[in-house]
């Protein structure tokens, strides 16, 4: 990175005489060390409580300069965090240097009972059962197993509650719920994959858009 472009910041009490380029240099540094997407709570609370619109503001500043120099890498809104993504463009040549593409393994009901969590979270053993019109125990517990689904809570009756999880949406390269596929693509996705019994492999976005 061009040494003119990140400066050194001494340690001080209050995060709020900071210029805008010390900041952005504190939350670039922050951004390269994480292996996650930070949330804006997290750099708040390193900030000493800076005012989450002041980080938010300096935040948008490095994602436009990341832009504007042509990085290979760009600043994504991921899993309601921040994150340092390689752009896809060089994806290639990340896996080119990685002798295997990292890939979550699912089978076609695993699809389904991902989608149906996805689409109608939180819900109960029971629910999916009932979308899917069979038992779907071990294949909710697979997916627990993988990080794609967790506990959410307990419904009425103590009924445990799932839903997805930020791993799930880092894997997907999501920012949140809200940039789901549409209805129409995941019923494309599940009708490929009807009269098959071999899993589906789908490529983890992580490898395509790897942390810098």
């Amino acid at each position: 990175m061009d040494s003119e472009y990140v400066t050194l910041v001494e340690p001080i009490d209050d995060p709020a005489s900071m210029s805008e380029q010390a900041l952005k240099s504190v939350l670039e540094a922050i951004l390269f060390a994480a292996s996650e997407p930070i949330s804006l709570k997290q750099f708040q609370a390193v900030l000493s409580g800076l005012d989450v619109r002041i980080i938010r503001k300096v935040l948008d500043t490095l994602r436009d300069d990341y832009q504007e120099m042509e990085r290979s890498f760009h600043l994504a809104e991921i899993a309601n965090g921040y994150q340092i993504c390689t752009r896809p463009q060089y994806s290639a040549w990340i896996q080119k240097f990685y002798t295997q593409q990292v890939r979550v393994t699912l089978s076609p009901p695993a699809l389904e009972t991902l989608a149906i969590v996805a689409y109608k979270q939180p819900v109960t053993r029971a629910d999916v059962a009932a979308i899917r019109g069979v038992n779907s125990d071990s294949v909710l517990n697979s997916l627990i197993e993988k990080g794609l689904v967790s506990i959410a809570g307990r419904k009425a009756g103590r009924s445990l509650l799932f839903s997805t999880t930020d791993e799930f949406l880092q894997q997907f390269g999501l920012k949140d719920a809200s940039e789901l596929p549409s209805l129409d693509e995941i019923d494309e996705l599940l009708s490929a994959s009807n009269g098959s019994e071999s899993p589906q492999e789908l490529p983890v976005v992580v490898m395509e858009e790897r942390t810098a």
